[in-house]
Protein backbone atom coordinates (compact mmCIF):
# COMPACT_ATOMS: atom_id res chain seq x y z
CA UNK A 1 0.00 0.00 0.00
CA UNK A 2 1.70 3.51 -1.02
CA UNK A 3 0.96 6.37 1.22
CA UNK A 4 1.27 9.80 -0.57
CA UNK A 5 2.78 12.49 1.72
CA UNK A 6 2.96 16.44 1.34
CA UNK A 7 7.04 17.35 0.38
CA UNK A 8 8.40 19.32 2.44
CA UNK A 9 7.88 22.92 2.67
CA UNK A 10 11.03 25.29 1.09
CA UNK A 11 12.53 27.12 3.82
CA UNK A 12 12.80 31.28 2.85
CA UNK A 13 15.87 32.39 1.94
CA UNK A 14 16.69 36.49 1.27
CA UNK A 15 17.19 35.39 -2.82
CA UNK A 16 13.77 34.33 -2.81
CA UNK A 17 12.74 38.81 -2.54
CA UNK A 18 14.14 38.71 -6.31
CA UNK A 19 13.82 35.39 -7.68
CA UNK A 20 10.56 33.85 -6.25
CA UNK A 21 7.64 35.57 -8.05
CA UNK A 22 5.67 35.15 -4.61
CA UNK A 23 7.71 37.95 -3.30
CA UNK A 24 9.56 39.93 -5.87
CA UNK A 25 6.21 42.47 -6.63
CA UNK A 26 6.44 43.03 -2.87
CA UNK A 27 9.78 43.79 -2.83
CA UNK A 28 9.63 46.04 -5.37
CA UNK A 29 7.39 48.33 -4.06
CA UNK A 30 8.94 48.32 -0.99
CA UNK A 31 12.04 49.26 -2.55
CA UNK A 32 10.46 52.14 -4.31
CA UNK A 33 8.70 53.00 -1.20
CA UNK A 34 11.59 53.94 0.70
CA UNK A 35 13.29 55.79 -2.14
CA UNK A 36 10.32 57.93 -2.85
CA UNK A 37 10.27 58.77 1.29
CA UNK A 38 14.37 59.56 1.13
CA UNK A 39 13.49 61.65 -2.08
CA UNK A 40 10.66 63.79 0.00
CA UNK A 41 13.09 63.51 2.98
CA UNK A 42 16.05 65.33 0.83
CA UNK A 43 13.58 68.01 -0.39
CA UNK A 44 11.79 69.17 3.31
CA UNK A 45 15.86 68.64 4.18
CA UNK A 46 17.41 70.53 1.70
CA UNK A 47 14.59 73.21 1.44
CA UNK A 48 14.43 73.99 5.66
CA UNK A 49 18.43 74.15 5.04
CA UNK A 50 17.94 76.79 1.92
CA UNK A 51 15.94 78.35 4.20
CA UNK A 52 17.69 79.17 7.61
CA UNK A 53 20.93 80.32 4.73
CA UNK A 54 18.49 82.84 4.00
CA UNK A 55 17.35 84.05 7.50
CA UNK A 56 14.04 82.30 7.09
CA UNK A 57 14.28 79.07 9.15
CA UNK A 58 10.66 77.42 9.10
CA UNK A 59 8.95 78.73 12.21
CA UNK A 60 5.46 78.95 12.96
CA UNK A 61 5.70 81.29 15.72
CA UNK A 62 4.10 83.61 13.94
CA UNK A 63 0.57 82.15 14.47
CA UNK A 64 0.62 83.63 18.07
CA UNK A 65 0.85 86.86 16.93
CA UNK A 66 -1.82 89.37 16.77
CA UNK A 67 -2.84 89.56 13.13
CA UNK A 68 -3.68 93.33 13.00
CA UNK A 69 -6.64 93.15 10.13
CA UNK A 70 -10.41 92.56 10.18
CA UNK A 71 -12.15 90.15 8.83
CA UNK A 72 -15.90 91.24 7.79
CA UNK A 73 -17.60 87.68 7.80
CA UNK A 74 -17.13 85.20 10.70
CA UNK A 75 -18.90 82.81 12.60
CA UNK A 76 -16.73 82.95 16.08
CA UNK A 77 -15.73 86.43 17.95
CA UNK A 78 -12.51 87.90 16.44
CA UNK A 79 -10.97 91.61 16.08
CA UNK A 80 -7.92 92.55 14.95
CA UNK A 81 -6.33 92.38 17.69
CA UNK A 82 -6.53 88.16 17.67
CA UNK A 83 -3.96 85.96 16.52
CA UNK A 84 -2.86 84.96 12.82
CA UNK A 85 -3.97 81.50 14.16
CA UNK A 86 -7.62 82.47 15.39
CA UNK A 87 -7.92 84.18 11.74
CA UNK A 88 -6.86 81.37 9.74
CA UNK A 89 -9.74 79.53 11.96
CA UNK A 90 -12.24 82.27 10.49
CA UNK A 91 -10.94 81.59 7.06
CA UNK A 92 -11.28 78.42 7.55
CA UNK A 93 -14.74 78.25 8.93
CA UNK A 94 -16.02 80.35 6.08
CA UNK A 95 -14.51 78.17 3.57
CA UNK A 96 -16.57 75.66 5.14
CA UNK A 97 -19.86 77.49 5.41
CA UNK A 98 -19.30 78.06 1.73
CA UNK A 99 -18.66 74.31 0.82
CA UNK A 100 -21.52 73.00 2.62
CA UNK A 101 -23.97 75.46 1.30
CA UNK A 102 -22.68 75.02 -2.13
CA UNK A 103 -22.77 71.19 -2.26
CA UNK A 104 -26.44 71.32 -1.28
CA UNK A 105 -27.99 73.82 -3.04
CA UNK A 106 -25.90 72.58 -6.76
CA UNK A 107 -26.86 68.95 -5.41
CA UNK A 108 -30.55 70.42 -5.16
CA UNK A 109 -30.62 72.53 -8.47
CA UNK A 110 -28.91 70.03 -10.33
CA UNK A 111 -30.80 67.15 -10.13
CA UNK A 112 -34.13 69.25 -10.90
CA UNK A 113 -32.61 70.39 -13.59
CA UNK A 114 -31.07 67.41 -14.76
CA UNK A 115 -34.54 65.60 -14.39
CA UNK A 116 -36.26 68.09 -16.60
CA UNK A 117 -33.70 68.09 -19.57
CA UNK A 118 -35.20 64.87 -20.15
CA UNK A 119 -38.58 66.58 -19.82
CA UNK A 120 -41.38 65.56 -23.03
CA UNK A 121 -42.10 69.38 -23.14
CA UNK A 122 -39.72 70.70 -25.58
CA UNK A 123 -39.66 74.26 -24.01
CA UNK A 124 -38.62 73.05 -20.78
CA UNK A 125 -36.33 70.69 -21.55
CA UNK A 126 -34.38 73.34 -24.39
CA UNK A 127 -34.22 75.91 -21.58
CA UNK A 128 -32.61 73.61 -19.07
CA UNK A 129 -30.44 73.10 -22.09
CA UNK A 130 -29.27 76.74 -22.58
CA UNK A 131 -29.13 77.00 -18.60
CA UNK A 132 -26.74 74.26 -18.98
CA UNK A 133 -24.48 74.98 -21.42
CA UNK A 134 -24.24 78.54 -20.58
CA UNK A 135 -23.46 78.17 -17.05
CA UNK A 136 -20.67 75.71 -17.74
CA UNK A 137 -18.70 77.39 -20.55
CA UNK A 138 -18.01 80.25 -19.05
CA UNK A 139 -15.44 80.68 -16.20
CA UNK A 140 -16.85 80.49 -12.73
CA UNK A 141 -14.71 83.78 -11.87
CA UNK A 142 -17.06 85.78 -14.18
CA UNK A 143 -20.26 84.36 -12.79
CA UNK A 144 -18.51 85.53 -9.35
CA UNK A 145 -18.22 88.80 -10.38
CA UNK A 146 -21.44 88.83 -12.25
CA UNK A 147 -23.60 87.99 -9.37
CA UNK A 148 -21.80 90.09 -6.97
CA UNK A 149 -22.62 93.09 -9.52
CA UNK A 150 -26.01 92.45 -10.04
CA UNK A 151 -26.43 92.17 -6.26
CA UNK A 152 -24.78 95.67 -5.78
CA UNK A 153 -26.38 97.53 -8.11
CA UNK A 154 -29.96 95.84 -8.75
CA UNK A 155 -30.71 95.86 -4.14
CA UNK A 156 -31.71 98.78 -2.35
CA UNK A 157 -29.64 100.57 -0.26
CA UNK A 158 -30.53 100.73 3.95
CA UNK A 159 -32.00 104.08 3.37
CA UNK A 160 -34.47 102.89 1.19
CA UNK A 161 -36.28 101.56 4.08
CA UNK A 162 -36.23 104.54 6.19
CA UNK A 163 -39.26 106.95 6.96
CA UNK A 164 -42.86 107.07 5.56
CA UNK A 165 -41.49 107.50 2.10
CA UNK A 166 -39.39 104.60 2.29
CA UNK A 167 -39.00 102.68 -1.27
CA UNK A 168 -38.12 99.04 -0.10
CA UNK A 169 -39.58 97.23 2.74
CA UNK A 170 -38.78 94.03 4.81
CA UNK A 171 -39.95 90.73 4.35
CA UNK A 172 -41.15 87.47 5.47
CA UNK A 173 -43.48 89.69 8.24
CA UNK A 174 -40.73 92.27 8.68
CA UNK A 175 -38.06 90.24 9.57
CA UNK A 176 -35.21 89.77 6.55
CA UNK A 177 -34.01 92.95 4.85
CA UNK A 178 -32.70 92.60 1.25
CA UNK A 179 -30.21 95.27 0.99
CA UNK A 180 -26.92 96.20 -1.48
CA UNK A 181 -24.94 95.66 1.27
CA UNK A 182 -26.02 92.19 1.79
CA UNK A 183 -29.06 90.24 3.87
CA UNK A 184 -30.10 90.80 7.32
CA UNK A 185 -32.22 87.63 8.86
CA UNK A 186 -33.11 86.58 12.29
CA UNK A 187 -30.57 85.46 14.75
CA UNK A 188 -30.80 82.44 16.76
CA UNK A 189 -30.72 83.58 20.83
CA UNK A 190 -30.86 81.75 23.48
CA UNK A 191 -31.96 82.60 26.83
CA UNK A 192 -30.34 80.28 29.13
CA UNK A 193 -28.05 78.88 27.03
CA UNK A 194 -25.43 76.56 28.17
CA UNK A 195 -22.94 78.72 27.57
CA UNK A 196 -19.43 77.91 25.27
CA UNK A 197 -16.37 75.28 25.59
CA UNK A 198 -12.85 76.87 24.78
CA UNK A 199 -11.34 74.54 21.92
CA UNK A 200 -7.48 74.07 21.37
CA UNK A 201 -6.02 76.38 24.34
CA UNK A 202 -9.14 78.58 23.22
CA UNK A 203 -8.47 79.45 19.62
CA UNK A 204 -11.94 79.22 19.45
CA UNK A 205 -14.84 78.37 21.38
CA UNK A 206 -18.31 75.64 20.60
CA UNK A 207 -21.59 76.34 21.87
CA UNK A 208 -22.72 73.29 24.05
CA UNK A 209 -26.27 75.09 22.72
CA UNK A 210 -25.30 73.71 19.54
CA UNK A 211 -23.47 70.51 20.47
CA UNK A 212 -26.78 69.87 22.66
CA UNK A 213 -28.84 70.44 19.61
CA UNK A 214 -27.07 68.42 17.52
CA UNK A 215 -26.89 65.52 19.92
CA UNK A 216 -30.98 65.50 20.13
CA UNK A 217 -31.63 65.91 16.50
CA UNK A 218 -29.06 62.90 15.75
CA UNK A 219 -30.54 60.74 18.34
CA UNK A 220 -33.94 62.06 17.21
CA UNK A 221 -32.60 60.58 13.08
CA UNK A 222 -31.48 57.52 14.78
CA UNK A 223 -34.81 56.88 16.09
CA UNK A 224 -36.66 57.68 13.32
CA UNK A 225 -34.15 55.10 11.52
CA UNK A 226 -34.92 52.27 13.96
CA UNK A 227 -38.83 52.79 13.48
CA UNK A 228 -38.17 52.55 9.08
CA UNK A 229 -36.08 49.56 9.48
CA UNK A 230 -39.15 47.75 11.69
CA UNK A 231 -41.77 48.79 9.19
CA UNK A 232 -39.81 47.79 6.57
CA UNK A 233 -39.39 43.90 8.39
CA UNK A 234 -43.15 44.06 8.85
CA UNK A 235 -43.73 44.87 5.00
CA UNK A 236 -41.11 42.18 3.96
CA UNK A 237 -43.10 39.31 6.24
CA UNK A 238 -46.59 40.51 5.92
CA UNK A 239 -46.82 42.71 2.34
CA UNK A 240 -48.74 45.32 4.21
CA UNK A 241 -46.62 48.48 5.99
CA UNK A 242 -47.56 50.47 8.48
CA UNK A 243 -48.24 54.14 8.90
CA UNK A 244 -44.98 55.36 10.56
CA UNK A 245 -44.16 58.75 9.10
CA UNK A 246 -46.03 60.64 12.16
CA UNK A 247 -44.16 58.69 14.59
CA UNK A 248 -40.83 59.27 12.60
CA UNK A 249 -41.56 63.06 12.52
CA UNK A 250 -42.18 63.11 16.13
CA UNK A 251 -39.07 61.60 17.22
CA UNK A 252 -37.07 63.82 15.49
CA UNK A 253 -38.98 67.28 16.22
CA UNK A 254 -40.84 67.00 19.49
CA UNK A 255 -37.39 66.41 21.75
CA UNK A 256 -36.07 69.19 20.09
CA UNK A 257 -38.72 71.30 20.15
CA UNK A 258 -38.50 70.25 24.46
CA UNK A 259 -34.38 71.24 24.27
CA UNK A 260 -35.25 74.73 22.38
CA UNK A 261 -37.60 76.01 24.96
CA UNK A 262 -35.57 74.49 27.94
CA UNK A 263 -32.96 76.97 26.15
CA UNK A 264 -35.17 79.57 25.95
CA UNK A 265 -34.49 79.54 22.00
CA UNK A 266 -35.47 83.46 20.08
CA UNK A 267 -35.14 84.87 17.68
CA UNK A 268 -33.41 88.35 17.40
CA UNK A 269 -34.90 90.43 14.45
CA UNK A 270 -32.62 93.52 12.65
CA UNK A 271 -33.96 96.38 12.82
CA UNK A 272 -32.72 99.80 10.99
CA UNK A 273 -30.41 101.78 13.46
CA UNK A 274 -28.90 105.38 11.80
CA UNK A 275 -27.64 104.37 8.47
CA UNK A 276 -27.45 101.03 8.68
CA UNK A 277 -29.56 97.39 10.15
CA UNK A 278 -28.64 96.66 13.29
CA UNK A 279 -29.57 93.46 15.32
CA UNK A 280 -29.98 89.59 13.36
CA UNK A 281 -27.12 87.99 11.31
CA UNK A 282 -25.55 89.95 8.39
CA UNK A 283 -24.79 87.97 5.24
CA UNK A 284 -22.85 89.73 3.19
CA UNK A 285 -23.24 89.70 -0.46
CA UNK A 286 -20.29 88.59 -0.57
CA UNK A 287 -20.85 85.50 0.67
CA UNK A 288 -24.06 85.27 -0.75
CA UNK A 289 -22.63 85.65 -4.43
CA UNK A 290 -19.91 83.14 -4.11
CA UNK A 291 -22.67 80.54 -2.52
CA UNK A 292 -24.76 81.42 -5.78
CA UNK A 293 -22.14 81.63 -7.94
CA UNK A 294 -20.62 78.83 -7.58
CA UNK A 295 -24.06 76.45 -7.10
CA UNK A 296 -25.17 77.47 -10.41
CA UNK A 297 -21.84 76.91 -12.06
CA UNK A 298 -21.65 73.52 -10.02
CA UNK A 299 -25.42 72.68 -10.76
CA UNK A 300 -25.00 72.34 -14.62
CA UNK A 301 -22.25 70.25 -14.30
CA UNK A 302 -24.57 67.52 -11.49
CA UNK A 303 -27.22 68.23 -14.44
CA UNK A 304 -25.25 66.42 -16.68
CA UNK A 305 -24.04 63.54 -14.58
CA UNK A 306 -27.68 63.06 -13.74
CA UNK A 307 -28.79 62.83 -17.10
CA UNK A 308 -26.45 60.11 -17.79
CA UNK A 309 -27.35 58.25 -15.08
CA UNK A 310 -30.90 58.46 -15.61
CA UNK A 311 -30.57 57.28 -19.45
CA UNK A 312 -28.04 54.37 -17.72
CA UNK A 313 -31.18 52.76 -16.45
CA UNK A 314 -33.03 50.21 -19.06
CA UNK A 315 -36.31 51.67 -20.58
CA UNK A 316 -37.97 48.64 -19.54
CA UNK A 317 -37.35 49.48 -15.78
CA UNK A 318 -39.51 52.33 -16.68
CA UNK A 319 -42.03 50.41 -18.79
CA UNK A 320 -42.49 47.51 -15.79
CA UNK A 321 -43.25 50.37 -13.84
CA UNK A 322 -45.27 51.89 -15.88
CA UNK A 323 -47.13 48.58 -16.08
CA UNK A 324 -47.72 48.70 -12.34
CA UNK A 325 -49.84 51.14 -12.27
CA UNK A 326 -47.21 54.10 -10.60
CA UNK A 327 -47.03 57.91 -12.24
CA UNK A 328 -44.51 59.19 -13.92
CA UNK A 329 -43.37 61.19 -10.78
CA UNK A 330 -43.32 57.81 -8.49
CA UNK A 331 -41.37 56.36 -11.42
CA UNK A 332 -38.65 59.28 -11.24
CA UNK A 333 -38.27 59.08 -7.60
CA UNK A 334 -38.91 55.57 -6.51
CA UNK A 335 -37.54 53.39 -9.68
CA UNK A 336 -35.30 55.27 -12.01
CA UNK A 337 -33.03 57.78 -9.67
CA UNK A 338 -32.52 55.22 -6.96
CA UNK A 339 -31.03 52.86 -9.59
CA UNK A 340 -28.70 55.85 -11.40
CA UNK A 341 -27.89 56.63 -7.95
CA UNK A 342 -24.61 54.35 -8.62
CA UNK A 343 -23.92 55.74 -11.29
CA UNK A 344 -24.24 59.33 -10.35
CA UNK A 345 -22.18 59.36 -7.23
CA UNK A 346 -18.72 58.68 -8.54
CA UNK A 347 -18.27 61.47 -10.61
CA UNK A 348 -20.70 63.67 -8.28
CA UNK A 349 -17.56 63.61 -6.11
CA UNK A 350 -15.40 65.17 -8.31
CA UNK A 351 -17.74 68.29 -8.91
CA UNK A 352 -17.93 68.59 -4.81
CA UNK A 353 -13.97 68.87 -4.71
CA UNK A 354 -14.27 71.07 -7.46
CA UNK A 355 -16.55 73.55 -5.69
CA UNK A 356 -14.84 73.54 -2.43
CA UNK A 357 -11.60 74.30 -4.66
CA UNK A 358 -13.17 77.15 -6.56
CA UNK A 359 -14.23 79.01 -3.25
CA UNK A 360 -10.80 79.92 -3.12
CA UNK A 361 -11.78 82.34 -5.89
CA UNK A 362 -14.06 84.61 -3.31
CA UNK A 363 -11.01 86.67 -2.96
CA UNK A 364 -12.26 88.37 -6.04
CA UNK A 365 -15.04 89.89 -4.06
CA UNK A 366 -13.46 90.43 -1.02
CA UNK A 367 -14.97 87.08 0.96
CA UNK A 368 -12.34 85.94 3.48
CA UNK A 369 -11.85 82.23 3.66
CA UNK A 370 -8.62 80.67 4.24
CA UNK A 371 -7.28 81.41 1.05
CA UNK A 372 -7.88 85.33 2.17
CA UNK A 373 -6.66 85.22 5.36
CA UNK A 374 -4.19 82.75 5.93
CA UNK A 375 -2.55 82.40 2.45
CA UNK A 376 -3.78 86.24 1.41
CA UNK A 377 -3.07 88.80 4.24
CA UNK A 378 -1.34 86.85 6.82
CA UNK A 379 1.06 85.42 4.33
CA UNK A 380 1.90 89.18 2.99
CA UNK A 381 2.24 90.35 7.14
CA UNK A 382 4.59 87.80 8.13
CA UNK A 383 6.60 86.68 4.77
CA UNK A 384 6.15 82.91 6.06
CA UNK A 385 5.21 81.96 2.38
CA UNK A 386 5.96 78.16 2.98
CA UNK A 387 4.70 77.57 6.08
CA UNK A 388 1.53 79.75 5.30
CA UNK A 389 1.10 78.00 1.55
CA UNK A 390 1.71 74.50 3.48
CA UNK A 391 -1.02 75.23 6.12
CA UNK A 392 -3.38 76.11 3.17
CA UNK A 393 -2.51 72.80 0.99
CA UNK A 394 -2.79 70.90 4.38
CA UNK A 395 -6.26 72.20 4.75
CA UNK A 396 -7.54 72.02 1.24
CA UNK A 397 -6.39 67.97 1.36
CA UNK A 398 -8.20 67.38 4.64
CA UNK A 399 -11.52 68.99 3.12
CA UNK A 400 -11.49 67.01 0.05
CA UNK A 401 -10.31 63.45 2.07
CA UNK A 402 -13.36 64.02 4.27
CA UNK A 403 -15.73 64.66 1.10
CA UNK A 404 -14.37 61.77 -0.52
CA UNK A 405 -14.41 59.06 2.56
CA UNK A 406 -18.23 60.70 3.07
CA UNK A 407 -19.48 60.43 -0.49
CA UNK A 408 -17.55 56.79 -0.75
CA UNK A 409 -19.14 55.39 2.27
CA UNK A 410 -22.35 56.40 0.63
CA UNK A 411 -21.70 55.32 -2.65
CA UNK A 412 -20.96 51.71 -0.63
CA UNK A 413 -24.53 51.84 0.69
CA UNK A 414 -25.97 51.95 -2.62
CA UNK A 415 -24.28 49.64 -4.50
CA UNK A 416 -25.58 46.63 -5.83
CA UNK A 417 -24.93 43.67 -3.88
CA UNK A 418 -24.06 40.48 -5.85
CA UNK A 419 -26.03 37.43 -3.86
Amino acid sequence: MTTLTDPPKESFRLSMLIYDTRYRSATIQVVALIGFLLLIGWLISNTAANLANLGKPIDFGFLGEPAGYDINQRLIEYNSQSSHWRAAIVGLLNTLVVAVLGCITATVLGVIIGVLRLSNNWIVSRIMTVYVEMFRNVPVLLWIVFVMAILIETLPAPRAFRGDDATASMVFSESVAVTNRGVYIPEPLFSRGLGDIPVFGNSFEISLDLIAILIVLGAGIWGSTVVRKRADRIQAATGDRPTTWYLRLGLVLVPLAILLFALGFHLGYPALKGFNFQGGTHLRNSLIALWLALSLYTAAFIAEIVRAGIMAISKGQTEAAGALGLRPNRIMSLVVLPQALRVIIPPLISNYLNLTKNSSLAIAVGYMDITGTLMGITLNQTGRELETVLMGMLVYLAISLSISAVMNWYNNRVKLVER
